[in-house]
């Protein structure tokens, strides 16, 4: 589910840049005049006398958007349900980091414009468009690991959900208490038919366009309406049973293939599937393709001449917007992530470092589709319109090249993992500290020609990616072994000590290279309870003598700081460090090196 979704706003985005960039021209063109002029057109629906009347620009706003976070419901109802979301340790990092990543900018725009006719904008610069987000780090490919799209996608959904409630409280202009009501016995009767497991999609519909209505009459805004529908429609995981049933229907169809064997089978199939799943698989790209490159085109569109670029230059709004997103999303989401893993509240969903984690919480200054709609809701002046929208616009692109610039750096320092504190003046020892002993951890033939000791973090995603080819450099050269010494970066990586506890306690069991490439094929699943999972599988008892281990992989690091260690992986051939690339290659014309003769 979470790799679809991925896939699908990612591969979106350029459809989305797309729209934005006709919007410009449109706006920008000989035609500029029509621009405005086509989006105010007036349309709608009549029932006898009674009418109900939008102008294009709302209809997609107010209208077609609530599709849009109807989805974002949805999602939220799968992720809390069956998904990431169930796992409160995972939810408490990016939650806060949302949170920050919301204050801060609001706080800098105030900063800005408070008491001016702009203080009401506050809310544009708070939101993150997960769009161009996942498409940028989709462009950005192995620098952005699964890890970061999962840590981001769960911030992008609190930071919305936070955002709809916002607009909510405090972009409703005024409130008609009949229509409210109405609206809430509405709900009511859609939440009965769910209780009563009636699950037929025309009385949902109908019920749910009345909904709308409602809300829209009401003065609250409609899209309030999709984020709640999409959190109560039902989600399971398929239960044996279903599973089953669908199993014989289609093995019945095997064995006489007829259209009503294939109709059984299907229906037993997507019977299988949760509504909730089915929904998005059928939603998700009208939504990316269709609704929001549509919102882009009809709000996307500024004039961009010399008058509106330098009354932009000089106007807080602007500024305020454009600074709310890169400055002040970036030390909010920082903030925010750095706080909960330093109490312990939480931890990350995988082997992350900080300057994936930086770039990350850089790349969520692109804000859009959110920071538009808030645009038309808190500003009537056109002129305060275009100066947020350029602000938009500048404050995304400057967010989305400090993300790059970040990923780019944190790429390029070759590959290894290291605290901030890890590059010290002195010059550091090239040699190992202490020698290869009885006490380690071997793989290999004990009279090899060749030794590899690594200084390695289970949780650090360079040795992840190291160890199919230290394993490959074995399988060809039967002289070489190989040492692991543990290295665990606790300020970087909070699940890598007890990982590391929970490999000693099964290198008691003769089992230590069991549970080391165990973790390192789950690298993004580390918690207690996947640990525990873990040692079960191996007959392992994971805390059985906590202090002993802790004691042992002490041992560990002290050599490996005595030896220079400073980052992850480190490796020393032959008791001497190896400064090569983590490549094949590079580790083979070593290992061949230390064979020729002197």
């Amino acid at each position: 589910m979470l790799r679809a979704f991925l896939r699908t706003e990612a591969g979106s985005t350029t459809v989305l840049l797309a729209a934005t960039v006709l919007a410009l021209l449109w706006a920008n063109s000989p035609w500029g005049d029509t621009y405005e002029a086509f989006w105010h057109t007036t349309t709608g629906i009549s029932f006898g006398d009674a009418q109900f009347t939008l102008d294009l620009r709302h209809w997609v706003n107010d209208g077609l958007m609530t599709v849009f976070f109807f989805l974002i419901g949805l999602e939220v109802s799968y992720e809390v349900r069956l998904g990431q979301l169930r796992d409160r340790r995972l939810i408490a990092v990016p939650a806060v980091a949302a949170l920050g990543g919301m204050l801060v900018p609001a706080g800098l725009y105030l900063l800005l414009n408070w008491g001016g006719p702009g203080a009401g904008g506050w809310g544009v610069p708070i939101a993150t468009d997960t769009a161009f987000v996942l498409g940028l780090l989709a462009v950005a490919g192995a620098r952005c690991p699964d890890p970061l799209r999962a840590f981001l996608l769960t911030l992008a959904i609190v930071d919305d959900v936070l955002a709809i409630i916002i607009i909510a409280i405090f972009y409703t202009a005024e409130l008609s208490v009949v229509a409210l009501i109405t609206a809430a016995l509405l709900l009511a009767a859609i939440m009965t038919l769910r209780w009563l497991k009636i699950w037929r999609a025309p009385a949902y519909i109908v019920l749910g366009f009345a909904l709308w209505v409602a809300t829209l009459e009401s003065g609250i805004h409609p899209t309030l309406v999709g984020i709640a529908l999409g959190i109560l429609v039902f989600v399971y995981a398929p239960t044996d049973h279903k599973l089953l049933l669908a199993g014989e229907a289609v093995q019945e169809f095997t064995v006489e293939p007829t259209a009503r064997a294939a109709r059984a089978a299907a229906l037993r199939v997507q019977r299988a599937v949760s509504v909730n799943e089915r929904l998005q698989l059928r939603l998700h790209p009208w939504s990316s393709y269709v609704i929001v490159p549509v919102f882009a085109l009809a709000n996307a569109g500024v004039r961009l001449d010399g008058e509106t670029l330098r009354a932009a230059a000089t106007s807080p709004i602007a500024i305020g917007v454009a600074a709310g997103l890169l400055l002040g999303k970036f030390v909010g989401i920082s903030l925010g992530t750095w706080l909960p893993l330093r109490f312990g509240w939480g931890v990350l969903p995988g082997n992350l470092v900080w300057g994936q984690l930086l770039g990350g919480a850089a790349v969520s200054g692109i804000g859009f589709t959110v920071a538009l709609f808030i645009v038309e809701l808190a500003f009537e002046d056109p002129a305060l319109h275009d100066q947020a929208k350029i602000g938009i616009l500048a404050g995304s692109l400057l967010s989305a090249a400090l993300g790059w610039l970040i990923f780019r750096l944190a790429w390029d320092r070759g590959g290894v993992c290291a605290p901030p504190e890890a590059e010290p003046a002195e010059d550091l020892p090239t040699t190992l500290a202490v020698p290869v002993g009885p006490g380690d951890h071997v793989r290999g033939p004990a009279k090899a020609k060749i030794t590899i000791v690594e200084y390695g973090d289970f949780e650090c995603p360079y040795c992840g990616r190291l160890q199919p080819i230290l394993e490959e450099v074995l399988r060809k050269n039967p002289d070489v072994r190989l040492v692991f010494r543990h290295f665990p970066l606790r300020t970087l990586h909070p699940r890598a000590a007890p990982s590391a506890i929970v490999a000693e306690a099964a290198a008691d069991q003769g089992r230590f290279w069991e549970m080391h490439d165990i973790l390192y094929d789950n690298q993004r699943y580390l918690t207690d309870a996947d640990l525990e999972h873990y040692a079960t599988e191996l007959g392992v008892e994971p805390w059985s003598d906590v202090a002993r281990h802790v004691a042992r992989i002490g041992v560990d690091e002290a050599s490996g700081r005595d030896g220079g260690v400073r980052g992850t992986p480190t490796l020393f051939l032959n008791g001497v460090r190896y400064e090569g690339g983590h490549d094949l290659d590079s580790i083979t014309r070593a290992v061949e090196e230390l064979r020729l003769p002197a």
